[in-house]
């Protein structure tokens, strides 16, 4: 079974809108994104629990709130579950005495620095690749976490079960399924593997139009 956000290719939620907009369209947009830096900053979850956080908002929430109330509400949940605070705190607004973490505040020189760096998630592994540029490949099916039940994934359900072809092989990565679990980071090879627009959505804008999408090898299977 799917989450709420693994929304590619649903019809009946309109046309994506483009065109030029500011950074952030509101100035609480900008405290967000400050407010999830910080936090995590504070070294008691990684991106990829992060993001199951957000996956793991209600429907009904996660189809109401905007971009930046998805970040914040699973950044609240987070700060209670890995007793960062307490409920009460949060309810309150307040602290009810100094935190352990306090030392590891993120200081508003250090900013830059990590936004421009980033969390490197490329690592060695003990795992060959087994697939080389230009092989086909088949992804799984169901696109589900086969270590977690219910758990994060980066297989899009719109691939699950779809052929594909190798054109990039990165080397290996953190694999999400087990690290947004406290599972260790098992890195695994990654490949780029193109995907006929036609398969994925029964029909292209034009004939030839592909999709790339970078792909665990746990999630592949070969053709």
């Amino acid at each position: 079974m799917t989450r709420v956000h693994d929304m590619g290719g649903r019809f009946g939620d309109g046309p994506i809108e483009t065109g030029q907009e500011p950074v952030f369209k509101e100035e609480w947009h900008g405290r967000a994104l400050a407010l999830t830096l910080a936090a995590g900053a504070l070294g008691q979850w990684n991106i990829d629990v992060s993001r199951h956080a957000r996956e793991r908002l209600s429907p009904k929430e996660y189809a109401s709130f905007s971009y930046y109330e998805k970040w914040i509400a699973a950044l609240a949940d987070l700060l209670v579950e890995k007793n960062v605070l307490s409920f009460e705190e949060l309810k309150a607004g307040r602290a009810q005495g100094p935190s352990d973490l306090a030392q590891r505040c993120l200081k508003a020189a250090d900013v830059a620095g990590l936004l421009t760096s980033g969390g490197p998630a490329d690592r060695a592994s003990d795992m060959e690749p087994v697939f080389e540029v230009g092989d086909m490949v088949q992804t799984r099916r169901p696109a589900r976490n086969q270590k977690v039940e219910g758990g994060h994934t980066r297989l899009p359900a719109y691939a699950s079960g779809v052929v594909g072809r190798v054109v990039m092989s990165h080397g290996a990565f953190v694999l999400p399924d087990a690290n947004a679990h406290g599972l260790g980071e098992q890195p695994e090879p990654l490949y780029a593997v193109a995907f006929s627009a036609a398969a994925l959505w029964g029909t292209a804008e034009k004939a030839g139009d592909e999709v790339i999408l970078d792909v665990w090898q746990s999630y592949l299977v070969p053709v």
